[in-house]
């Protein structure tokens, strides 16, 4: 009896222990499943750039994990903030209360990413932003949980603000769109231009998706200035472009600087429009090898090339996704310091490095729109001019103002 009391205590032990060997990958994730949310626009003017682009993106991330990773799986949500800050933040707090929502991704608009980064913050969930420019997302009002990932408004004025001043152009006058991205653009292109010896003659701004650019642009051409700075992004974008032309704003020797633009945005102008625009990007389809092969992917998914924004999608999911699976836990502050540990490696960023103020540093491109007789065939639209080395593009931490950064 003593004999089968003894072997039934160590099948007892040898069973628990395998039970606690067999399940602390799963045991150390929230409620069972890794639950991304990717919130942005969908119908509005930044739909083409992020919408369902970027949830597509998401999920082809989670389906190079077999969409499970750390033992459970991964699950992919949606939901239009409709570029309104509340709507933001009722949905993130929603998600993260009651909807098991471990991740945030995307949400453009610097608006309502800031909202969203003040929740996640507070309720320490990963935000993953591929976005928004606002630099102080990664500046005065950064987390430890907020990761800018890829592009900010500094690169965006740093690479196309010094390329023009480099061709002649010093003079500058800027259409802004009258919310937060729009004016920390133009701020952070102002301290560039002023910086290397350029003057600004004014500016104006004009409402979020406004149809009608004509007085803004008139005052444009009126001020003589050299270059007319569009700090605005998407529908906004395109519809001051086409209006610009109709005014014969570039004819008459004054120049557009679309100040963040997306292949997305040439697309919809067409090349005889855009032929000759110069601007900053992150990502473009017919880089390398491993940029065509993914595109492709995203393409027969999605119907198009991919943005930067949604590339950008894709590459912090994935980087997430491998965190959680090294760290063997989705912990938000476990999870967080393995993000900054691992290097970023793949189609989107080579050797990217995550800074202590969530700014992924990554090489960014000077890009020409090529002319129709250039073009090779659809979407055949870049020229990359040259690459800007990560540490150029982007802001020393030390200077963002993150108070993360010491």
């Amino acid at each position: 009896m003593r004999t089968l009391l003894l072997a039934g205590t160590a099948l007892l032990t040898l069973a628990g222990t395998a039970i606690s060997i067999a399940s602390p990958a799963s045991a150390q994730v929230s409620d069972n499943v890794i639950r991304i949310g990717v919130l942005n626009d969908r119908s509005g003017i930044y739909a083409d750039l992020a919408g369902e682009g970027s949830a597509i993106a998401a999920r082809i991330a989670a389906e190079e994990f077999g969409n499970k990773v750390a033992g459970v799986p991964v699950e992919i949500i949606v939901a239009d903030h409709q570029n309104k800050a509340d709507i933001a933040a009722s949905k993130a707090r929603e998600w993260v209360d009651t909807g098991g929502v471990d991740v945030i991704a995307d949400v453009p608009n610097s608006a309502a990413a800031l909202a969203v980064q003040g929740i996640t913050k507070d309720k320490k969930r990963i935000f993953l932003m591929s976005g928004p420019g606002a630099t102080a997302l990664s500046g005065a009002q950064c987390s430890p949980y907020g990761f800018q990932w890829t592009y900010d408004n500094y690169a965006m004025a740093a690479g196309t603000g010094r390329a023009l001043y480099e061709q002649g152009k010093k003079k500058w006058f800027f259409v802004t769109a009258d919310y937060a991205f729009g004016q920390s653009l133009e701020e952070e292109t102002t301290k560039m231009v002023k910086s290397l010896g350029g003057t600004i003659s004014g500016s104006v701004r004009h409402p979020l998706g406004t149809s009608d650019f004509s007085s803004f642009l008139l005052q444009a051409q009126g001020s003589g200035a050299d270059v007319i700075g569009l700090a605005n992004a998407g529908g906004d974008t395109v519809n001051a472009v086409k209006q610009a032309a109709e005014f014969g704003i570039t004819q008459s020797g004054q120049s557009l600087a679309g100040l963040l633009m997306f292949i997305s945005d040439v697309h919809a102008l067409g090349l005889q429009s855009a032929q000759g625009l110069m601007f900053t990007e992150g990502f473009y389809w017919d880089l390398d090898d491993q940029t065509r092969e993914w595109s492709k992917k995203f393409e027969a998914k999605a119907g198009k090339k991919p943005t930067m924004v949604q590339a950008g999608v894709y590459s912090a999911v994935k980087h997430y996704l491998k965190a959680v699976e090294a760290a063997k836990t989705d912990d938000a502050d476990k999870v967080s310091a393995k993000m900054r540990e691992m290097p970023v490696e793949d189609m989107f960023a080579k050797k990217g490095k995550i800074a202590a103020n969530g700014r992924m540093f990554h090489d960014m491109y000077l890009a020409q729109v090529k002319t129709p007789a250039e073009s090779k065939g659809a979407w055949d639209y870049y020229k990359i001019v040259k690459t800007i080395p990560a540490d150029t593009a982007f802001m020393d931490p030390k200077q963002s103002g993150c108070p993360l950064v010491k």
